[in-house]
């Protein structure tokens, strides 16, 4: 169900994009009470036995993580999971990824060798875990020459130099070719990114259509499609229409080459 922001919010959140890069403002807004809290707490541990001498150079007010529940962003949680039991199944012997998160690129070189590829190398030390310089323009790879592949929302970022990169209109689409070029028959390519409404949100990301990115991939035949909901929910082998009329939802593409 396609989700609408009346034109109040969508302002509101507007201003707010513009201004956290210098200061967000609902953490300003919320400090006073939280502060009050956080030396009030200090106080109450001071008194208690056996407690530690709080010295104020070593203090470290936290003062906005005392929430209900644990937050943590849909997209990203739901699609490390996916890929991640994916390739665990598939049971390969090395992996190559192209500028996902680190976090589930370390946790994969638990599983299996891992080679992460990204225009900012990633300088940490594993055992199964490599890193090269490179674009996803340009892979270091011959055509039709990795079984296993994954690009975890990246090609909505490629083009828009928010991460030093050139600029490109069409760099979500020449990332989609270059990753089909390289997959090897009966390889897997485990791809995400922001799906819904097509539109740019500069120098975010671009989200597009689900029915775009199957064009993209033309070449490669589609094993599943999933997705997480503009409510968050993680849904498997998802209707492609619910993602076409999401406005900020996540479409999990699992593709091969026959």
């Amino acid at each position: 169900m396609r989700t609408f922001r009346n034109p109040i919010k969508n302002f509101a959140y507007l201003a707010y994009r513009w201004i956290t890069p210098f200061l967000d403002p609902l953490h300003f807004l919320m400090a006073p009470p939280r502060y009050v809290a956080y030396f009030r707490d200090w106080l109450r541990y001071s008194r208690m036995e056996g407690a530690e001498p709080i010295r104020l150079i070593d203090t470290f007010p936290l003062v906005h993580e005392r929430t209900v529940t644990t937050a943590f962003d849909f997209h990203y949680f739901y699609q490390d999971v996916w890929a991640f039991g994916k390739i665990v199944d598939s049971r390969v012997e090395s992996h190559i990824d192209v500028g996902s998160r680190v976090d589930y690129v370390g946790f994969l070189s638990v599983v299996t060798k891992v080679m992460f590829i990204d225009i900012r190398p990633l300088e940490a030390h594993l055992e199964n875990l490599e890193s090269q310089r490179g674009s996803i323009l340009n892979l270091p790879y011959e055509d039709l020459s990795v079984r296993s592949l994954s690009c975890l929302h990246v090609a909505e970022h490629v083009g828009l130099g928010r991460y030093g990169d050139p600029l490109d209109p069409l760099g979500t689409r020449k990332a989609c070719r270059e990753l089909a070029r390289v997959l090897a028959p009966g390889g897997y390519l485990y791809f995400s990114l922001p799906v819904g409404k097509p539109r740019l949100c500069f120098n975010g990301h671009r989200i597009h259509s689900p029915h775009r990115i199957l064009e993209y991939f033309d070449g490669l035949k589609l094993v599943e499609l999933s997705g997480v909901t503009d409510e968050g929910t993680f849904i498997r082998n998802i209707d492609i229409r619910e993602l076409e009329l999401a406005d900020y939802a996540c479409g999990l593409f699992q593709f091969t080459r026959a």
